[in-house]
């Protein structure tokens, strides 16, 4: 059988056969005739209509607009023209801090590839994850750790770990009102004057007050939370409350009413020096998380504790003395956790090098007042080539974006994590040994992180000037955007207790509202040993100094950011003499200060190493002093 006529096989060339196409030609010139004269009417309806148009404008520009029912504006050939309207953004809610509303960050930013030096690979590192004492090949985490944009860290209200949220940027909470036409804007209106001292574990001298960093937390329970609680009958029974709850260097958590400084229970015995800050579950459940800063408990254990709030039932117990560990020979605990309640679990760095993720499996029913936790830990380390175990101690708190986490170690690293895989991305060595709290922003697609160092390693003397030094990174490739320093003096104590160290102590602030163009950063002992203090304000943009503000006496204390309702922003730092210093943000200027006293001892000195809080215009703050102390900014 042949090839059947007109049909294409594949690569075969194939031309049609011709047939007559003059009826064809008739029709493509017709066609033509009829578009040209539809587009030329169209072009003279057109003039007509905006020459109408402009004449009418001309001459009754105000005519009113004429709208429908619905809304909709109508114009005169009654044609309706939709109105563009923004979405608007959810209504706070209760338990959101004002300060952070609305929710601006975009949660879609994509991890980078770092370069092959800042690579896991690049330098050397070994990496090691525990399920219990197994080691586990190629984790992946089960119910997922994701955290967003800061507005929605907690489910109640108040500042719940160190610096607020998982950005770790807001140690302040609601606005104040600020009266231009007084020059004192500071009171001290409360003080808890009791704490008392432990002896170290190390050395011949007492712990006493409260230490670095050592914020106080602030809680705003819902009132059916606090009728479940150990609380003194009249703190249970007032509406409105918010507990404070601060942890002191004697082995005690004490609550206070932050109205008027009254103890709402009895403390909460832990048994051993606190200097870190500890942590209130953020979804509201009865939960506290606290670590432990030197090893000089009762029962000769190190680590961190969860307690019940309800009625102070220790519920686990993490031995940071942990044979896995690189450093396994000491388990203190500085860092402030954070909880991802949606994953209902805890992450918590160590001074043992390793970091700990709980999965808590937690049982709350207000119902019954009951609270109970089946913990599950998956524990993760990690050492690079040339660096010793016994330095990557983690004294800085982790910041979060959706599951990476940031933080510092005593050899200086910089490292970043998948949480789901507890796997590192990237890491760097930063010039020196670095306990500041990274700090988290996402602007305009791109997250940065902001952190930088003390002065420790520089030289092998006892007391020496150095550099402290300031980064902003792209915290998801660990690329530097900008770098500066600042000289600063320090006394390397360490192998005789009185270990001082000058530089930058203090967790930046970034700045919101009418700042959100500055970066404001502190350095310690800018002037000598234990004297000077600068508070510098940079171009997040650029890194170029905006003001400066000079203080006489150095802090260790953390910049806080507040607010009034006009929204201008201020700076309130706390120094070694237990002065509190209120500064203009934008501009350096200070407006006032005042030094904390003791009404029983005007003469005590209140070095001030502990990071305040500020709640509705209340600032809180602990003091090595043994002091507790409430300043009112009005």
């Amino acid at each position: 059988m042949g090839k059947p006529e007109n049909v294409r096989y594949t690569n075969q060339f194939y031309r049609p056969r011709r047939v007559n196409n003059n009826g064809l030609y008739i029709l493509f010139l017709v066609t033509a005739v009829l578009v040209v004269t539809t587009i030329i009417l169209a072009v003279v309806t057109l003039s007509k209509s905006k020459k109408k148009l402009k004449n009418e404008t001309d001459s009754s520009s105000g005519q009113s607009v004429v709208t429908d029912v619905n809304g909709q504006t109508v114009d005169p050939s009654g044609i309706i023209v939709m109105t563009p309207t923004p979405t608007p953004a959810p209504s706070i809610e209760s338990y959101q801090n004002p300060l952070l509303y609305p929710a601006t960050a975009k949660m879609d930013v994509p991890i980078g590839t770092p370069e092959d030096k800042y690579s896991p690979s690049g330098r050397g590192t070994t990496q090691v994850v525990y399920n219990d004492t197994d080691t586990v090949s190629g984790y992946q985490r089960a119910d997922e750790i994701h955290l967003g944009d800061p507005l929605y860290y907690q489910q109640v209200g108040g500042i719940l770990t160190f610096r607020g949220t998982n950005f770790r940027n807001c140690a302040s909470w609601g606005t104040f009102s600020l009266d231009p036409s007084k020059e004192d804007h500071l009171t001290q209106v409360w003080e808890y004057d009791n704490i008392g001292t432990l002896k170290s574990s190390s050395w011949s001298w007492s712990w006493f007050g409260t230490g670095w960093t050592g914020q106080p937390l602030a809680v705003k329970w819902p009132y059916e939370t606090q009728q479940l609680m150990n609380l003194y009958p009249e703190k249970k029974s007032k509406q409105g409350l918010t507990e404070v709850i601060i942890a002191a260097m004697d082995g005690y958590v004490y609550f206070f009413d932050l109205d008027d400084g009254q103890k709402t229970r009895d403390p909460l015995k832990v048994g051993a020096t606190i200097k870190g800050t500890p942590a209130v579950d953020p979804r509201g459940y009865p939960l506290l998380y606290v670590g432990q800063g030197d090893d000089n408990g009762e029962k000769g254990q190190i680590g961190f504790r969860i307690f019940s709030l309800l009625n102070f039932d220790l519920l686990h117990f993490q031995n940071g003395l942990d044979s896995r560990a690189y450093r396994s020979t000491w388990g203190a605990c500085d860092s402030s956790p954070i909880i991802c309640g949606d994953a209902d679990t805890l992450i918590y760095p160590n001074e043992n090098g390793m970091i700990y993720t709980v999965k808590l499996n937690t049982q709350w029913n207000p119902g019954t007042g009951t609270i109970s936790i089946d913990p599950q830990t998956i524990a993760y380390k990690y050492i690079f080539d040339g660096v010793e175990g016994k330095q990557l101690g983690i004294e800085s708190s982790m910041a979060i974006y959706d599951h990476y986490g940031w933080c510092t170690d005593n050899a200086g690293n910089l490292i970043c994590i998948d949480l789901n895989t507890m796997s590192m991305i990237w890491s760097r060595r930063l010039d020196d040994d670095s306990d500041v709290t990274p700090v988290l922003e996402e602007d305009n697609g791109h997250l940065y992180l902001y952190t930088g160092t003390e002065v420790d390693w520089q030289r092998s003397e006892l007391d020496y000037q150095g550099a402290s030094y300031t980064y902003k990174f792209d915290a998801m490739t660990g690329d530097v955007v900008w770098q500066t320093s600042q000289s600063c003096y320090t006394h390397n104590g360490e192998n005789s207790g009185d270990d001082v160290n000058g530089g930058m102590l203090g967790t930046p602030v970034v700045g919101k509202g009418s700042i959100s163009n500055l970066v404001i950063f502190s350095y310690c002992m800018t002037k000598g040993l234990y004297s000077g203090n600068i508070v510098v304000a940079y171009d997040k943009t650029t890194g170029t100094e905006v003001w400066k503000y000079q203080m006489n006496m150095y802090s260790w204390s953390s910049p806080v950011d507040i607010y009034d309702e006009n929204g201008n922003a201020y700076i309130l730092i706390c120094d070694s003499i237990g002065q509190v210093h209120l500064v203009d943000a934008a501009t350096g200027n200070r407006l006032c200060y005042i030094r904390m006293t003791r009404s029983d001892n005007p003469d005590a000195q209140h070095n001030t190493e502990s990071s305040p809080i500020v709640v509705d215009g209340m600032m809180v703050v602990g003091t090595r002093g043994q002091s507790i102390i409430g300043v009112k900014i009005s």
